[in-house]
Formats: structure tokens, C-alpha cells, sequence
């Protein structure tokens, strides 16, 4: 199974529940207890009970327990690649010359 992250869903709702399912079976993996992971990452255990069943947490609040399960460079990795529209736009950005700024004199 590949690393990258496929959501095939309709709307952010069923996304963040799909990412509480993944963190939960996180969870289980390691035998941890809700109440467990939420000590580990800092976060109140009803905010992050509420996580599992509702999927509803503070970007914040996700990252501390990315954090707390070793996970946080799936989170660095969002949005760094660049999305091309196009083969021509792949063309265009490395035929493109990088600029130096100047030096100090």
C-alpha cells in the first residue's frame, strides 16, 4: 500500500471522518485507549473522543496527535507539490531560469 493520502469522497464532512477512522485504527494498532492517545498528544480526552465520532478537531488539536503517533510528516507533505494543469505548465516551470537576488556590496 503507497503512502499517498486518496480521498474519493464528496465533501470535507466524510474527508475529516475518514481521517478519524485512519487515526483510530492508529490508535488500536498501538493498543491505545482513547483517553491514552489524548493524555500523549495534550488533548482533553472529550475533544478527542468527540474526534473519533465526529471527525470535528482543531487543526491544532489534529497535529498534536500526528504528533503524538509519530506521524506529522504526512501533514508536512500536504499541498507541497505543485498542481499542473497541464504537461506545458511541467515544460514551462523547468525551462524557466532561477534568479539570484544580488549581493551585498
Amino acid at each position: 500500500m503507497n503512502n499517498i493520502l486518496a480521498f474519493n469522497v464528496a465533501n470535507p464532512s466524510e474527508v475529516a471522518l475518514q481521517i478519524a477512522s485512519r487515526i483510530k485504527a492508529r490508535r488500536l494498532e498501538l493498543d491505545l485507549t482513547q483517553e491514552g492517545l489524548a493524555t500523549r498528544a495534550g488533548v482533553k480526552f472529550a475533544t478527542y473522543r468527540r474526534f473519533e465520532q465526529t471527525g470535528e478537531i482543531s487543526l491544532r488539536g489534529l497535529l498534536q496527535i500526528g504528533f503524538a503517533l509519530n506521524a506529522l510528516s504526512e501533514f508536512d507533505a500536504l499541498f507541497a507539490q505543485r498542481q499542473y494543469q497541464s504537461l506545458d505548465d511541467v515544460l514551462k516551470e523547468q525551462s524557466v531560469t532561477r534568479k539570484r537576488g544580488k549581493k551585498n556590496e
